[in-house]
């Protein structure tokens, strides 16, 4: 019997909350999680025959401690564990523990010693669980790398003997960014896929959303939790409308606003308005107010780019970050005209290199400001740099279109 949408849902919501559960207790974290998935896979295979457990979560923690204790001793070079996994699995089944090990397990899998590379893959799987193949798809890298790249991953966390628990008091703040420095790069790299034959990645934005509603549940009073949650919401919510029948690419300017989801927009704007109120301004924040002008705007041309403009300025001191001062070109362009967004391109060959967005901004100025010939250049060149073959076609159509004299001026 195949296992039913609810029973799926409910397995991918309890795994962290389990894993987390077995690894603190138990130690170990490898091989907690293939004891996890076990008692996933057994769940999904006995319970629409048998029935969901009155507590689904003890189930599933029970069914993997007594994997974990199975694995032991059958394990010949752990032979002197073989007492303590007896004794494990005599233990009578307790009580499911009252707190939820998500977040904690999310502060394990983003640890100091790991790359986002190694992060991102790692927190996918263990939190959101994600298949391996799933993950190297995602990526696309074979299975085996991605494989080789979180048993290296899982490798250092042991070494590291990190315990599964929240940091002491004043000591989380440097593994909270790093938490939501990887949910932000798994939320981008759904919403606009880097490479590959679609512009997004639904699986990858939707489980970031997910993993960042666990975070701001376990810590609602964190401003910045808040702020990313809320920036997350306000651009996916315009995510229906970014691409036509065919799955092209629909450009903010031409987009059916009809088509944004308001009840996501409605709970981003009420995530920001209560961060900000809190007066401990962070950049997820300010790209988040950033997104909820564009999305309470009634359309492209009535938006406050000024107001854009002021908040591009905040982010850039903030951060530092070429890539907000080439945003911050776009919205000086359609605040002051396409000159001034040029003159703050200036410079940024150095840091962004041969970037496609520096080219397809540039050539996006360049037609607005009537040089047809040097947008066609531009448009030309970020085709050939970029790796999604949606965001290609796109390139490629409007460099076409603008030499046959049917270009369509100010379609971001």
């Amino acid at each position: 019997m195949t296992t039913g949408p609810a029973t799926e849902g409910l397995l991918r919501e309890l795994a962290p909350r389990a894993l987390g559960a077995v690894v603190r207790r138990y130690g170990h974290f490898a091989d907690a999680e293939d004891a996890v998935q076990e008692a996933l896979l057994a769940a999904a295979t006995t319970w629409p025959a048998d029935g969901q457990p009155d507590d689904p979560l003890a189930w599933l923690i029970r069914v993997a401690s007594r994997r974990m204790a199975d694995q032991y001793r059958s394990d010949d070079a752990r032979r002197r564990r073989e007492e303590l996994a007896a004794s494990w699995s005599l233990i009578p089944p307790g009580p499911v523990p009252a707190q939820d090990d998500t977040l904690t397990l999310m502060l394990m899998c983003c640890h100091p010693a790991l790359t986002p590379a190694s992060a991102i893959p790692l927190t996918l799987r263990a939190v959101g669980g994600l298949t391996t193949a799933g993950i190297a798809a995602a990526f696309l890298v074979p299975e085996a790398t991605m494989a080789q790249r979180i048993s290296r991953a899982k490798a250092k966390i042991k070494a590291s003997a990190e315990p599964l628990a929240l940091p002491r008091p004043g000591a989380g703040g440097e593994r909270m960014r790093l938490v939501l420095h990887v949910l932000y790069l798994i939320f981008n790299e759904g919403y606009a896929a880097s490479s590959g034959p679609d512009l997004a990645r639904t699986d990858l934005s939707g489980e970031a959303i997910r993993l960042a509603r666990a975070v701001h549940a376990a810590v609602p009073q964190d401003a910045e939790v808040t702020g990313l949650l809320a920036l997350m919401l306000l651009t996916d919510a315009r995510r229906p409308a970014r691409t036509g029948a065919d799955g092209e690419l629909v450009p903010l300017a031409e987009q059916d606003r009809s088509l944004w989801d308001r009840a996501a927009i409605a709970e981003g704007v009420a995530l920001i308005t209560e961060a900000l109120r809190q007066g401990q301004v962070g950049e997820y924040q300010v790209q988040a107010a950033i997104a909820a002008v564009h999305d309470q705007a009634a359309g492209h041309a009535s938006t406050d780019w000024p107001e854009i403009l002021a908040l591009y300025g905040l982010l850039e001191r903030m951060t530092g970050n070429p890539m907000v001062t080439l945003n911050r070109a776009v919205a000086a362009a359609m605040a002051h005209g396409p000159a001034a967004g040029l003159a703050l391109l200036d410079g940024l060959g150095g840091p962004l290199g041969d970037h496609h967005r520096l080219h397809s901004v540039r050539a996006h100025l360049l037609e607005q400001a009537g040089d047809t010939r040097s947008a066609i250049a531009e448009f030309e060149a970020a085709a050939a740099r970029t790796s999604n073959a949606r965001e290609q076609r796109y390139l490629t159509m409007k460099a076409a279109r603008l030499a046959t004299g049917q270009g369509d001026s100010g379609s971001w």
